[in-house]
């Protein structure tokens, strides 16, 4: 049970005052369901106003309090148009007060010939001046409309006012909390305690106190890391130490290169031990990540266990399983594949094999650690993609085996040193930094979207060459808020030029529909498939060289990177068409600049981080995300080195935190609900 002192604050929204289902439902939109998620959700910008005797031509462009006086209502004859409400001020200046909606609320709030506080910008239209849907308030309430007022995230339904009121009254509930952090880092940082920062937050979102509060994000995300890697190096796992027989059978496409070896051997010294191997591989796209964690399923397999393979998509299971099985049935080794699609007989034969150790390789998606999912002697257990998979993905496929398996975990989404700290900092960490031989670089290009005709040409040369392309559009239906091409209006149009040549997937299409496209791309019977993002993982068609994306001032810049390394797979040169639109930002340019230059994955990924923020490093925030509300990249990055020397230090001296600093580090992540640690605490 979390302590009785936080119990106010994970209390329903519907236990504050006022609040009533439809306001619920409006909340909830915004994720605000629970009184501490009001608490976290801080003001973005401050309105400043200024309180005037009378109207002026000084004031117009600005916000204004100002005493007026309804003398009229006029609402459109024809029931199309806003609602205007004539007032005079002090000085007999005439401001009309403009709705576009609910005519009954403006003539509520308005009452003919009396006097109310009315607030909004002073705008001229023609002759008169205006305000439009103005904020309004009694003469003797006129401290509803502070000169300063905070600005929070909106939603439908949701006013700047009531949202105000509703986070005030959540500070009211919030209990002075226990300090976890360490004296001397609270002295040094001059910050004030959590209750007193996070009403200073809410009344300026500039003020130094929210520092302090993306501060606590931070220590519970690396204390949870930290007990997790704990709890996992106290364990005794099975030495897997192989003895080279089957690696030494095996027929590799190319000599390893020096990162190859020097990250295999990392990963056979780990295995050699009784304490489980937590390690992450990063690898830029087409460095070998893959060969890798083969070496290190054989040299499971030679120990007498079993090795699963577990990939994010349905589409990439069944690639790897057949490159497996193309390198491994020569010499003996049995491998297997298990997702959704396996039904019946098929399944019933996997999940036998794996029960009585004739699968020694099993691949596939979550459907390998589902509950009826049994191993005999899982020994080593690889997730390829880490950046779909969660902390708690991990530990579920970690409980398939009595004794803890070896964990090693691949990206090909190279991941900054900041988010690395934060969101694998449980892990040991590798890194592929050198490609295969044979391996060049793409060649990308960026192009402005009034050439897309000289594009379209050009892929007409590429496949009556027998080349093979993708073409990456944005969306999948054309949307009145944004001019990127749909990527089905898009492959109409490639059809109606190159017929039945061009396939066609997105996100909204059923995955066995997905894959058989896909199938059809990969045998070479299309030649061009247009996509969305649903590509950026789980593609290998050697014969594609060209990738075509539209819109591409729109995609992050590792999101770019995945998507260029679509082609380059085979030994033809490869080309990338980043289209641009017209209306390019700054940091648009810049970003397309960067694409052109550099194939560094790692690099590109630092100034992802910079640009994006962590929460949307890979595009769109994945299951694996560590989610922070209060913290920015630039606190992540600042911050998270501090919060891991502070919960390092608390441990040294208090491991059961079971002190007095220990039990307010508790608290803490019971705040931030950092659930594995909370079970691990318990546990003892």
């Amino acid at each position: 049970m979390r302590p009785e002192i936080l119990n106010p604050l994970f209390a329903e929204v519907e236990s504050l005052k006022g609040v009533g289902p439809q306001l619920a439902k409006a909340l909830a939109r915004l994720k605000l369901t629970r009184t501490i998620d009001l608490l976290f959700h801080l003001p973005t910008g401050v309105i400043e106003r200024i309180a005037a005797p009378a109207a002026s031509g000084a004031l117009l462009g600005r916000m204004v309090i100002l005493e007026v006086t309804p003398f009229d209502f006029r609402q459109p004859r024809s029931g199309r148009g806003p609602t205007r409400v004539p007032a005079s001020d002090a000085d007999g200046n005439t401001i009309t007060l403009v709705y576009f909606n609910n005519p009954g609320w403006a003539k509520k709030q308005l009452p003919l010939g009396e006097k109310r506080i009315v607030s909004g910008k002073l705008e001229a239209y023609g002759d008169e001046w205006q305000i439009i849907h103005p904020d309004v308030a009694e003469p003797d309430k006129a401290e509803a409309l502070p000169l300063r007022e905070p600005v929070y995230p909106l939603t439908e339904g949701l006013t700047n006012r009531r949202t105000g009121e509703l986070t005030a009254a959540s500070l009211e509930r919030a209990p002075a909390l226990p300090e976890w952090i360490e004296p001397g880092l609270l002295q040094r940082e001059g910050w004030s305690a959590w209750r007193q920062s996070l009403a200073e937050a809410h009344r300026d979102p500039a003020a130094f106190s929210r520092r302090r509060l993306a501060y606590d994000e931070v220590f519970a995300n690396q204390l949870a890391l930290m007990l997790l890697r704990q709890s996992s190096r106290r364990k005794r796992g099975l030495p897997l130490a192989g003895t080279g027989e089957l690696i030494g059978r095996l027929k590799l496409p190319y000599a390893l290169t020096g990162a190859q070896q020097r990250v295999s051997e990392e990963i056979r010294g780990d295995m050699a031990q009784e304490t489980p191997m937590l390690r992450l591989v990063q690898g830029d796209v087409g460095s070998g990540k893959t060969l890798v964690a083969l070496l290190a399923m054989l040299t499971a397999v030679e120990s007498g266990a079993q090795a699963a393979f577990l990939a994010p998509t349905e589409i990439l299971a069944r690639q790897h399983h057949a490159t497996l099985l193309k390198q491994l049935d020569s010499i003996g080794v049995r491998v297997a594949i298990l997702t959704g699609r396996e039904k019946g007989r098929a399944r019933d034969s996997v999940l036998m094999g794996l029960a009585d150790g004739s699968v020694d390789i099993l691949v596939g998606t979550h459907a390998i650690f589902q509950e009826k999912v049994a191993y005999r002697n899982l020994g080593l257990a690889i997730i390829d993609e880490q950046h779909r998979f969660g902390v708690s993905q991990r530990l579920l496929l970690a409980s398939k085996a009595e004794r803890p398996p070896h964990l090693l975990v691949m990206t090909a989404t190279p991941i900054p040193r900041t988010l690395t700290l934060t969101q694998y900092g449980e892990m040991d960490v590798s890194r592929i930094d050198e490609m295969p031989p044979g391996r060049s670089p793409n060649e990308t290009r960026v192009i402005s979207e009034e050439r897309l005709g000289d594009v379209i040409d050009g892929l007409g040369r590429h496949i009556d060459a027998g080349g093979q392309a993708y073409w990456v559009c944005p969306l999948v239906e054309e949307s009145e808020k944004s001019d990127a091409a749909a990527a089905e209006e898009r492959a109409r149009l490639l059809k109606s030029r190159f017929g039945d040549r061009i396939g066609l997937v997105h996100g909204r299409m059923k995955g066995p529909e997905k894959d058989v496209v896909m199938a059809e791309f990969a045998a070479n019977r299309l030649s061009v498939l247009v996509a969305t993002t649903v590509i950026e993982v789980g593609v290998d068609v050697p014969n594609a060289t060209l990738m075509i994306v539209e819109g591409a001032e729109r995609f992050g810049l590792a999101q770019l990177h995945q998507l260029r390394g679509r082609v380059g797979r085979g030994e033809g040169k490869s080309v990338c068409l980043l289209i641009r639109g017209q209306q390019l930002s700054g940091t648009g340019r810049a970003r397309l600049a960067l694409m052109r230059e550099s194939n560094d994955g790692f690099r590109i990924a630092e100034e992802d981080l910079r640009l994006r923020g962590p929460g949307e490093i890979l595009g769109t925030r994945q299951s694996g995300d560590e989610a922070f509300r209060v913290a920015t990249a630039e606190d992540v990055a600042e911050l998270a080195p501090i919060a891991q020397s502070d919960a390092r230090l608390l441990l040294d001296r208090d491991g059961g935190l079971s002190g007095p600093r220990g039990e307010a580090a508790r608290t803490c992540l019971y705040l931030f609900e950092r659930d594995q640690a909370i079970a691990l605490i318990r546990s003892g």
